[in-house]
């Protein structure tokens, strides 16, 4: 296993998995079952799946499909999208997935953390930071698949985070997400310096340069990635795939 964690950052969309371009437009790259297949035969260290219409439909996760991934999946997996309530955290355990990751609910009810860690533990719940930057330039916590605003400064967010329970954060940034431009390792160091917990850098990997800036320069514990790992290369098909770990060990 890699000192610094590499993860496969997927996105559920009906029974589907999507990539999005700065949250939008998703566009089919596979089913999610042959996917963690192939990801189990390149030993991937971990696994994220986030599923990006639960919490704007207004809905439980999918339930079934997610039992169906937990039970093809040989690595950790992680997963996002319509938890609100310590019940549903339950079913997702239950089901057998490891984490599970906390955005938008957390702005309505952050007790839910506290909750969740004191069953299942602090490195069980992933805290995730969308970030976007306003007309002014200036970086805000979004949330509800980019579309609600909220007051706190990432770093003030992440500090809450952590209060709350969670054992992790993963920062994503909406500007550079599905864009291939490289992370934005600034605002990952903001996070980094903020907190004393691990930071999963996120949105805008396009190369192992660019996964090394984030660890380097940014001080992330983990890097997702997602178009590069569903896609041969910028602007081609589709093809699952995952960087070789002997240039990772490197980094």
């Amino acid at each position: 296993m890699l000192l610094t964690r590499y993860i496969p950052c997927l996105l559920l969309k009906g029974s589907g998995l999507v990539k999005t371009i700065k949250f939008k437009n998703p566009k089919y790259v596979g089913d999610p079952i042959n996917t963690v297949r192939i990801f189990n035969e390149k030993e991937v260290d971990e696994l994220i799946f986030l599923d990006i219409e639960a919490t704007p439909q207004d809905r439980e996760p999918n339930y079934k499909l997610l039992s169906e991934i937990a039970d093809e999946c040989f690595m950790p997996l992680a997963y996002g999208g319509g938890i609100r309530t310590l019940e549903q955290a339950k079913k997702i355990f239950q089901i057998g997935i490891e984490k599970i990751a906390i955005n938008s609910a957390a702005h309505q009810n952050l007790k839910l953390i506290g909750e969740v860690a004191a069953i299942y533990g602090s490195q069980a719940v992933v805290g995730v930071i969308d970030v976007k930057k306003n007309f002014f330039g200036k970086l805000e916590v979004v949330s509800n698949s980019a579309s609600d605003k909220h007051k706190q400064s990432p770093e003030e967010w992440a500090k809450e985070l952590v209060k709350a329970g969670v054992g992790e954060i993963m920062i994503t940034s909406v500007d550079k997400e599905g864009t291939w431009e490289g992370i934005d390792v600034a605002m990952v160091k903001r996070i980094t310096d903020s907190v004393n917990v691990p930071v999963i850098a996120h949105g805008g990997a396009g190369s192992v340069d660019h996964l090394k800036d984030a660890v380097q320069n940014g001080g992330a514990s983990a890097v997702a990635m997602g178009s590069m790992v569903v896609y041969q290369k910028k602007d081609f098909g589709v093809l699952i795939n995952f960087p070789d770990k002997k240039i990772l060990e490197k980094i």
